[in-house]
């Protein structure tokens, strides 16, 4: 989707904020959309690791029993 905006879209999107917002917020804003991108991946890396580890977690209880039966 970003690659959907280009060098120009980036530019207006840009001269936009600075004009709302003013060259005092703009570092404000980018300290606060930083820290959410950063939270938002730790939170998606710690819900993929849940899940490998639920995989993992399945996938040897399934071979625990497969053994179970064999030596039954």
């Amino acid at each position: 989707m970003p690659s959907l905006i280009g060098i120009p879209g980036l530019i207006l999107i840009l001269a936009i904020t600075l004009i709302l917002f003013g060259p005092k917020k703009l570092p404000e804003i980018g300290k606060a959309t930083g820290q959410t991108l950063k939270e938002f991946k730790r939170s998606t890396r710690e819900l993929t690791s849940d899940d490998e580890s639920e995989k993992t977690n399945m996938s040897n209880e399934a071979l625990s029993s497969n053994e179970e039966n064999r030596n039954a």
